[in-house]
């Protein structure tokens, strides 16, 4: 199937970002236009068949690519642990296994954001 050059970048843009609007800032010269027409065009896009055709076709070769599920995860951890307690080096081996399964989103890191507000009331102040 084939696209222009600008449909095509579309594509994979829209591909790495899941973003449509994105994608079609990062195709077309798009810098003047309104947030609102940039979604109606991307979405024109997306509809479009030839461009749909192409977007299935790059999701489903990324899905295979990306074929890791929690069940692969665990064999290769536990493969891992076996081979690391052979070699006398576990944390080595745990701590791979572990990148690996952040990597493909089924580990997260946990983020606590903490703020401290200093609310002024009648010339007082009050921290929340």
């Amino acid at each position: 199937m084939n696209l222009t050059p600008k449909r095509e970048k579309f594509v994979q843009a829209y591909i790495e970002t899941g973003n449509a609007s994105e994608a079609y800032r990062r195709a077309f010269n798009a810098e003047k236009m309104k947030p609102e027409v940039i979604h109606v065009k991307a979405s024109e896009l997306l509809a479009d068949g030839k461009v749909k055709v192409r977007v299935d076709e790059l999701k489903s070769h990324h899905a295979e690519r990306h074929d890791v599920t929690v069940d692969d995860i665990r064999a290769m951890l536990l493969e891992d642990r076996k081979f690391a307690r052979e070699m006398e080096t576990p944390a080595a081996a745990v701590s791979a296994t572990m990148g690996l399964a952040k990597l493909y989103g089924h580990l997260r890191d946990k983020v606590e954001t903490t703020s401290k507000v200093t609310v002024v009331l009648d010339g007082t102040t009050a921290d929340l």
